[in-house]
């Protein structure tokens, strides 16, 4: 077996020959190899800069954000000018290395902009990689997702990989001709500060001077700052609870007795109500269902909340409706999980006069959190006996999973003559919205297999995804099914206690609700006693499931208070 040194040496020998090869054939063809030559240092400079004035949100990308003059390969091309051949070529292969990290970066910021409406985290978001994983193996399935994670490695690890040999090619060259390349950094330069100076614009207004890199590294840093600090101040913020201290016999006395439900419907947002293409459809079926809860002698009320989130991470607005706090990234999530800061949920449960039970269609494995929200019992996927197809992301139609509440839950009454609080996450209008679930007879729903055909008659994924036309209407009959089962379910089922608190987690992705839409989302209180809506008149919402435009919009984090002040719980509170 070959020692280290004939390795080595093997390494120099065959490296030598193809040196010698490719010298030879310069020699022999002079001309393409002096053409192919600047070629590739055409590109290596076009990638360089590409990467150095890329922006990074999906609606900035434009030609001419490519025509603009970095400051940064200016810098960099006077510092290479200035060093001796070793640190330099050290110096522009870790400048290469950093330019595809921030490129990196600058692709990941444009997806969750897409996704999420932010920016990508850097301390916290990398977690979330493994939920986008998990999403498109739901939605385009496991052999299509491997071979796109295995892809987008490739194409990273391509990325770093030629942009350091970028930067050391054009090293080499301004080494090579030091005083024509002094020349035109100078230039290069005065260019530079003439345009910043006169504010020199290329086509769409765009600044001709540059220093998006230099910003970016600015902007991430900040970031990290900021998100350190935050974590240390929102630590101290969720200690402070004005319902910390207050006794079990002074918490929701009004809605003793009281069959509760809180319910979140899947990107439920205020543009299935406003959109132009999505509102048709979803605001008739509002009216329709409004009109046919009234005639099973039920009321309702509806009005605005400001989500924490937008496009997904659908437990952020989930924990900040019950919670009160403003649980807007993961890191504040977990420290409010971890918190005994008191939940709406949690606060029924306290009370000792209810059996807290939570329907959760959408969890596939273990979830810690059910202790924080306060619930004795938890049905999750694999608890509720269905037996058809998923339907892309979704495990299982909504009206089955209600149909499964009704059946294991809302028909049993609990022990010792108490009352129950409900806790339901509905997934059906989750995206890619294709194939989606039709309204079957209720009493033909059985294990599910009824919607094999249903399924498999559906849209592909794939195909909405790719069109963001579609993929608005599909989202608006999404929203329109999820509204029709719980609506139904409540006209089948409800009875002359059951409350029905029900609302979005977060609005659609950017493609279905607009760049430029807001985070709000609608939320409906239903009961059949009059007293229950009596009790939020002084709150202004809009009668019936469809919220006014100009009804109150307040942040999700204000609802846990009103609610537990509008149904007579008295504030008790906890400092520390």
């Amino acid at each position: 077996m070959p020692d280290a040194g004939g390795r080595r040496r093997g390494w120099a020998a065959w490296s030598g020959r193809v040196r010698v090869r490719r010298a030879a054939w310069r020699d022999a063809h002079p001309g393409a190899a002096s053409a192919i030559s600047v070629a590739i240092t055409v590109l290596c400079a076009a990638l360089v800069i590409a990467a150095l004035v890329m922006p990074n949100t999906l609606v900035g990308l434009g030609p001419a954000k490519f025509l603009r003059i970095p400051s940064e390969g200016i810098v960099a091309a006077a510092v290479a000018l200035a060093l001796p051949r070793r640190p330099r070529v050290v110096l522009a292969a870790v400048f290469g290395v950093v330019l595809g990290a921030l490129t990196l970066i600058n692709f990941l910021d444009m997806g969750f902009t897409e996704y999420l409406g932010r920016s990508f985290n850097a301390i916290l978001d990398w977690s979330l990689l493994g939920d986008a994983e998990s999403y498109l193996e739901d939605t385009l399935g496991k052999t299509a997702t491997v071979a796109v994670s295995v892809g987008a490695v490739v194409l990273v690890l391509l990325l770093f990989v030629l942009l350091a040999l970028a930067t050391v090619r054009l090293s080499n060259l301004l080494a090579r001709h030091q005083r024509q390349a002094t020349r035109g950094t100078l230039i290069a330069g005065v260019v530079w500060i003439t345009c910043s100076s006169f504010g020199l614009q290329v086509a769409g207004g765009v600044p001709l001077a540059s220093d998006r890199t230099a910003n970016a590294l600015e902007i991430k840093a900040r970031q990290v700052r900021d998100t350190l600090h935050d974590e240390a101040e929102f630590r101290k913020v969720a200690k402070v609870d004005a319902f910390g201290n207050t006794p079990a016999g002074q918490l929701v006395p009004d809605l003793r007795g009281k069959d509760m439900i809180f319910t979140f419907i899947e990107s439920y947002g205020r543009s299935a109500i406003e959109d132009p293409i999505e509102a048709p459809g979803v605001d008739s079926t509002l009216d329709a269902q409004t009109k046919a809860l009234a005639k099973a002698g039920f009321a309702a009320k509806s009005g605005w909340l400001t989500s924490a989130t937008y496009g997904g991470s659908s437990w952020l607005g989930h924990s900040t409706t019950m919670s009160g706090l403003w649980v807007s990234n993961q890191q504040r999530y977990r420290t409010v999980m971890a918190s005994d800061h008191l939940s709406i949920t949690k606060a029924f449960q306290k009370t000792g006069d209810f059996d807290t039970v939570g329907v959760m269609p959408g969890i596939q494995k273990g979830w810690p959190e059910q202790s924080y929200y306060g619930l004795d019992k938890v049905y999750n996927a694999f608890q509720l006996g269905y037996q058809g197809p998923k339907f892309s992301w979704s495990t299982m139609p909504d009206q089955y999973a209600l149909q499964q509440f009704q059946e294991r839950v809302h028909s049993k009454k609990p022990a010792d003559g108490k009352s129950r609080m409900s806790f339901l996450i509905l997934t059906s209008s989750h995206q890619p919205w294709a194939p989606i679930p039709k309204m079957v007879p209720w009493d033909q729903l059985g294990d599910g297999s009824v919607f094999d055909a249903i399924q498999k008659a559906g849209n592909k994924a794939s195909d909405v995804i790719a069109d963001t036309t579609k993929s608005r209407q599909e989202y608006g009959k999404s929203v329109q099914y999820s509204v029709t089962a719980l609506s139904e379910w409540l006209q089948r089922y409800g009875n002359d206690d059951t409350v029905l608190v029900f609302l979005g987690d977060h609005q659609p992705i950017a493609r279905v609700s607009g760049n430029h839409a807001n985070r709000d989302v609608p939320i409906s209180i239903v009961a059949k006693d009059p007293k229950v809506l009596d009790a939020i008149d002084s709150w202004n919402w809009t009668d019936g499931l469809r919220p006014a435009h100009d009804a109150p919009v307040w942040k999700m984090s204000a609802f846990r208070d009103k609610f537990l002040t509008a149904y007579g719980s008295t504030p008790h509170p906890k400092t520390n």
